[in-house]
Order: structure tokens, then C-alpha cells, then sequence
């Protein structure tokens, strides 16, 4: 059936004659030989009806390929080149139509082009203008870069009719070309004029060296701030680097004689701090001195008292040094602690005792101390072992050191509590011991 079809439309558009395959004349183009006949007249009709197909099949391929593309002007010399194909491609088919709907094509792909040429003068005139605009102006760094950003779009826009490129080429060119002209000669007059301003700066930094191993202090140092007003005076507009390098050599002198007085500064600031960290060490060994022989020398009630007070005046003695910062204060918070570690440990004997209507013998007070102090020493672990796994917890992260500081102290306290509550069971056992031989 297939074959019937197109043996219908090989003799439609073609012929045998002398045992040859001829094309009808269409259009301008006269009747010519396509073949030979090989098999039969009838094969060789539908051979060359088949071979029309496949280049039918070409042309849709084109065709959609080209209604696909944003670039239709770039198919054009393919239609070109397929329309010629048409007075010579050896087949028998409906060229005429082929060659119209090419023909339609070509004339759509040169209206494209019209269209896009049309769009492109209206984007290189808008880019003319623009140069125009940067062309005259004397921020030289944006303005260059304004423009090779507008060259680099020239290049980039599709060509315009053959008639205006010359023209509108040049304007462009012609633009561009004298700003970078106004751009030369600014930089080499202005190059010219910084040879004075150089040189000021380097007369700066010679008298800035002579004077930074000056032992004069206060003469030199008005000397180097006369200088450095001066610097600021000197203005001009010398390359960033340069000013940058002279800057960074005038500073160098100046932090060496500032770096050589800041030193005799601190040395002396340093040798009275000592003295005044001494001071401190003495009155804070005094403080924790006394804080030790509370329990010794006073009533309960009194060594309390004290201990506050003793609290107070530590905080007035002032700091002494890092090295011993912790130690005397350790040994000082510690003999409070047990100050106040014991007063607590006798308001809670007494409201047991009164509770219970009970009095203690000597033996039976201690071993209730004793008993008492484990358990508040169990209640201390617990809220530890609280604290230590919040602590275990916490993240890594910088907003947590706040709260991560905070734990830490309060496993320092309670650590501390708990070592002064053992001693305190150390003493009272001791008194058990003394008591039973």
C-alpha cells in the first residue's frame, strides 16, 4: 500500500523515458534526468519518491530546528544552501512546495534579522550615548571601568545594517578613545607635579629617624608630634602604594621612640605595681590569718560576725599578684566557709534538739554533728552531680560561656563546701577519739 502511494506520486511529478527517471519541469526549473532505471520503471519510480521523502525529511528537520532557536539568523545559509538543493537533488516529489515553504522561511529569517538589526542600532546608540555621558567625567576609576563595561557590551551586540556600521563604529570607537586620551595625559601631569610632594615626605621620615633613639623623651616627643602634623600637611595625591609604603616607614620611626617610652613607662608603672601588689599580699595574709583562729578565739555568734566583716575589708585590700591571686584567696574563703559551715551545722543541732525535747551527751553531740554533716555532705554531691552533668551538656558554642563560667563556679563552691564539711567531721571524730580513751 505504502508503495502504491508513492508510485501515485512519483508519476505525478516524474516519468521513464528511454529506460531514464526524469523530473517534471516546475516553477523556472526545466524537466531533468534524476536516474536510470535499474529493476523495473515502477521500482525505480518509487526509489526516487522514497529519496524525496528523505529529503522532505531533512527540511522539517531544519524547519523545527529552527522554530526551536532564540539564534534564527544563524540558519539562514542552511536555508540557502537546502533551497539550492532544489534544482539539483535527484527525486521526484512536490519540489515547488518544498521550495516555498523555504522561500517563507528564508523571508521570516531575514525579518528576524531586520528586527534584531533594528533592536541592535537602538542598544549601540543607547551605548553611544552612555560613553558620551562617562566620556567627560573625572572619577577616572569608575569611569573606566564604566567603559570597558559598555565595550564589552558593544562587542557583545549583533551587527546593524551595512549602511550605519561605519558610522556608528567610529562615534563609538571616537568616544571611548578620547576619554583614555584625557585619562594619559591627566596621569602624566599629575606624575610631573608628585616629585615635590615625594620628596616632602621623605625629608619627614629622615628627621622621624634621627630622632627615635632619643633619650630626650619630652623634647622629642613634641618634636615627633610637630612632625606628624606636619605629614598631614603635606596633601597631594600620591599613588595609594606609595603613600602606603612612605606612611608605613614615618610610622616606623615614631612606634620605635613611642615603643622605647611606653616600655619606660610601664617599667616604671610596673615597679610600683609590685609594690603595691606587696602591699595587698601582706594585708590579705593578715585577713585569711585571722579568718583561720575565728573558731579558736570567739563565741560562734561572734566569729560570724567577724568573718562578714572580714569579707568586707577583703574586697577594700586591693589585688595582689596572679601568681598568688588564688592561693590566699582559697585559704581565705575557706576558714569562712568553715565559719559559717559550722553555724549552720549548730542552728540545725539546736532545732533537732528542740524538736525531740532531747539534751545530747558530750559523746552523742558529736556523733550528731558527725551524722548531720554527711547528710548535708550527700545533699551537697547530689546538686554537684546536677551541676556537673548540665555542665557535660552544654555546648561549644561562644553564646554559652556565660552560663558554661557560671556551672564552673558553682562546682568550685560546692566542691569547697564539701571539703570544708569533711574537715569539720575530721574534728569532730578526732574529739570522739579523745573522749573514748
Amino acid at each position: 500500500m505504502e508503495n502504491d502511494n508513492l508510485l501515485e506520486e512519483a508519476t505525478k511529478y516524474g516519468f521513464i523515458q528511454d529506460q531514464q527517471v526524469w523530473l517534471k519541469p516546475f516553477m523556472n526549473y526545466p524537466a531533468r534526468q534524476v536516474g536510470e532505471v535499474k529493476e523495473s520503471e515502477n521500482d525505480s519510480l518509487v526509489y526516487f519518491a522514497k529519496r524525496f521523502e528523505m529529503f522532505q525529511g531533512k527540511v522539517n528537520s531544519l524547519l523545527e530546528r529552527i522554530a526551536t532557536s532564540e539564534n534564527k539568523g544563524s540558519f539562514l545559509m542552511k536555508v540557502l544552501h537546502m533551497k539550492d538543493q532544489v534544482g539539483n537533488y535527484d527525486a521526484l516529489g512536490d519540489f515547488e512546495k518544498i521550495y516555498h515553504t523555504l522561500t517563507k522561511a528564508e523571508e521570516d529569517i531575514n525579518e528576524t534579522i531586520k528586527q534584531n538589526r533594528e533592536k541592535n542600532l537602538a542598544t549601540k546608540i543607547a551605548l553611544i550615548q552612555e560613553a558620551e555621558a562617562h566620556s567627560n567625567s573625572i572619577e577616572w576609576k569608575e569611569a573606566t571601568e564604566k567603559l570597558k563595561d559598555l565595550r564589552s557590551t558593544w562587542i557583545k551586540t549583533g551587527p546593524v545594517e551595512k549602511e550605519l556600521t561605519d558610522e556608528i563604529e567610529e562615534r563609538f570607537r571616537n568616544t571611548i578613545d578620547n576619554f583614555f586620551e584625557r585619562k594619559k595625559n591627566y596621569f602624566e601631569d599629575k606624575k610631573r607635579m608628585l616629585n615635590r610632594t615625594y620628596e616632602r615626605y621623605r625629608d619627614l621620615i629622615r628627621q622621624s629617624v634621627a630622632l627615635q633613639n632619643s633619650d630626650d623623651w619630652e623634647a622629642t616627643t613634641a618634636k615627633l608630634k610637630q612632625l606628624q602634623n606636619q605629614w598631614k600637611e603635606v596633601g597631594g595625591n600620591l599613588p595609594r602604594k606609595t603613600t602606603t609604603n612612605l606612611w608605613t616607614e614615618f610610622r616606623k620611626a615614631h612606634n620605635h621612640f613611642f615603643e622605647r617610652l611606653k616600655q619606660k613607662i610601664n617599667n616604671e608603672k610596673n615597679e610600683s605595681r609590685e609594690k603595691y601588689y606587696e602591699v595587698n599580699f601582706e594585708r590579705k595574709q593578715e585577713l585569711a590569718s585571722e579568718a583561720e583562729r575565728l573558731l579558736q578565739q570567739n563565741s560562734l555568734n561572734d566569729a560570724v560576725k567577724r568573718a562578714k566583716e572580714l569579707q568586707a575589708e577583703w574586697k577594700k585590700a586591693g589585688p595582689v599578684h596572679p601568681d598568688v591571686s588564688d592561693m590566699i584567696w582559697e585559704r581565705f574563703i575557706k576558714a569562712c566557709d568553715k565559719v559559717f559551715e559550722m553555724s549552720s551545722l549548730e542552728h540545725y543541732i539546736r532545732k533537732r534538739q528542740m524538736a525531740s525535747n532531747d539534751s545530747y551527751t558530750e559523746t552523742d553531740g558529736l556523733q550528731a554533728r558527725i551524722n548531720a554533716l554527711k547528710d548535708f555532705i550527700k545533699s551537697d554531691k547530689n546538686e554537684l552531680s546536677v551541676l556537673e552533668d548540665n555542665l557535660g551538656k552544654l555546648s561549644d558554642a561562644p553564646g554559652n560561656d556565660s552560663f558554661r563560667n557560671m556551672l564552673k563556679g558553682k562546682i568550685r563552691n560546692f566542691n569547697r563546701k564539701i571539703n570544708t564539711k569533711q574537715e569539720l567531721i575530721a574534728m569532730f571524730q578526732g574529739q570522739l577519739s579523745a573522749i573514748s580513751k
